[in-house]
């Protein structure tokens, strides 16, 4: 299957705000609820500890994604990690509830945050969950080059792969919206009626998981994309699929080889 770089709705920029927030607090509800991202705890800690402040700084965040309870997994092996949100066009009202269940733990950037020119002063492991495959391969080469330029290590995580069989679950997405949105806090009424009385979520997750899956970057393409990075050599690169439930996670990391792993906690 061919990699197609078609819209998602998440992407345009006069997609309306409200219903984007709606659509990334559905997939920050299933993230957190099905804990996708336990299998791949030892992979971000390898990168935080590689980082040299205890930071994670997260890129492209949306509503949050699964940080929750990858945070709640983090904490107890490194209580004095904390994870910064950060986005192009930021959900504050997901950021502020997300920082409310540990303030001690989050915080966010108010302020528009390009993936591909991070400032400088955000150092730390720079994440993305569910976020490379919105960008164009130039796009997702000035990401990782941006990383290397200012001696950060990189970790990008997908929970699908350009596959037939991630795009079945995509294809019933709409199903998905319909049964979990009574259980999504805050209750929001403008929630209920674009999902149930005038369905613009569901169908809007329904298209955009579908162009997720052709977007998505394969293993293969993602190591012709490091070769291509000025200076690559400069960093240790690990690029593969963690198995694990619900769904299997596409990674990459990339570490830079002269930082020393962190000993401040």
């Amino acid at each position: 299957m061919g990699r197609i770089h078609a819209f998602e709705f998440e992407d345009l920029q006069w997609f309306p705000k409200n219903l984007r927030n709606y659509a990334t607090d559905f997939l920050q509800y299933g993230a957190n609820t099905f804990d996708m991202y336990k299998e791949i705890i030892p992979i971000l800690l390898k990168g935080v500890e590689k980082s040299g402040n205890n930071i994670i700084v997260d890129v492209a965040s949306g509503g949050g994604g699964g940080l929750l309870k990858i945070a709640h997994h983090l904490k107890s092996l490194n209580p004095s990690l904390k994870i910064i949100l950060s986005d192009l066009y930021p959900n504050q009202d997901a950021f502020e509830r997300t920082k409310a269940h540990a303030p001690e733990t989050f915080d966010y950037k108010k302020d528009p945050i390009n993936a591909m020119m991070v400032p400088p002063e955000l150092k730390g492991l720079r994440t993305h969950f569910l976020s490379f495959h919105h960008f164009k391969p130039e796009q997702g080469k000035a990401i990782l080059q941006n990383a290397i330029h200012h001696d950060q290590p990189i970790a990008i995580f997908e929970g699908q792969q350009r596959t037939f069989k991630s795009m079945m679950p995509m294809l019933l997405s709409p199903l998905t919206v319909l049964l979990t949105t009574p259980f999504i806090r805050p209750f929001k009424i403008g929630r209920i009626f674009f999902t149930y009385l005038i369905p613009i979520i569901p169908l809007c997750v329904w298209w955009d998981g579908i162009i997720s899956v052709l977007r998505t970057y394969t293993v293969e393409e993602l190591n012709t994309m490091i070769l291509e990075l000025d200076h690559h050599e400069q960093f240790d690169w690990q690029v593969g699929i963690a198995k694990g439930k619900p769904v299997d996670i596409g990674f990459l990391l990339g570490t830079p080889k002269n930082n020393k792993p962190n000993n401040n906690e």
